[in-house]
């Protein structure tokens, strides 16, 4: 359907409209042609419709006979089903120090596991706190053994990067790999 709306996001019909002759469509979508004013809203009125300024910088500007309040319920009634039927990825977050035990470690991974199978990227950050920052080489070694860990559901979305006294890196959940992942689960 057209959208109905003019200038400055503003909907005109019925006398707010200021052209004298407008091309007119009736209530079925059909071209009636080019009328008065007078006319289309004479039209309009007969079949007890709005009449509403579709394309107003047309010449002459196009008007079609509705009812308006049912389209604009209409709208809002596909706009919410839209929005309801979307999927939100969300980013979750996963910190980890760089003097991690092997149980920690462990537990950690399987909750970012658990996000990324419910299709949320991950940011799996590893904190340098104090004199940690003269290791990086470590932690990157722990982003690479997070990666492995989760090599079997996702991608990496963005490799390692410093920032700050911090080194991150973004995990995708890669659908293809999560369906073989729980296809091999059932069996």
């Amino acid at each position: 359907m057209v959208i109905l709306i003019s200038d400055k996001n503003k909907v005109v019909k019925n006398e707010g409209i200021r052209a004298s002759k407008v091309l007119l469509i009736n209530a079925e979508g059909e071209k009636v042609g080019q009328v008065s004013k007078q006319e289309a809203l004479k039209s309009a009125r007969e079949s007890g419709l709005d009449l509403v300024l579709v394309a107003p910088n047309a010449k002459p500007p196009v008007v079609k006979v509705m009812d308006y309040g049912k389209y604009v319920y209409e709208k809002e009634k596909k706009e919410k089903e839209a929005k309801k039927n979307q999927k939100k990825q969300v980013l979750k977050e996963m910190k980890f120090r760089l003097r991690i035990d092997d149980h920690d470690f462990d537990t950690k991974v399987n909750k970012i596991r658990d996000f990324l199978l419910e299709g949320n990227k991950v940011r799996a950050v590893i904190m340098f706190l104090g004199r940690d920052i003269m290791f990086k080489d470590r932690g990157k070694e722990l982003i690479d053994r997070i990666v492995e860990e989760t090599k079997d559901i996702a991608n990496v979305g963005r490799k390692a990067k410093m920032q700050g006294r911090d080194m991150d890196i973004f995990l995708e959940p890669d659908p293809k790999k999560i369906r073989q992942y729980n296809k091999n689960k059932e069996s």
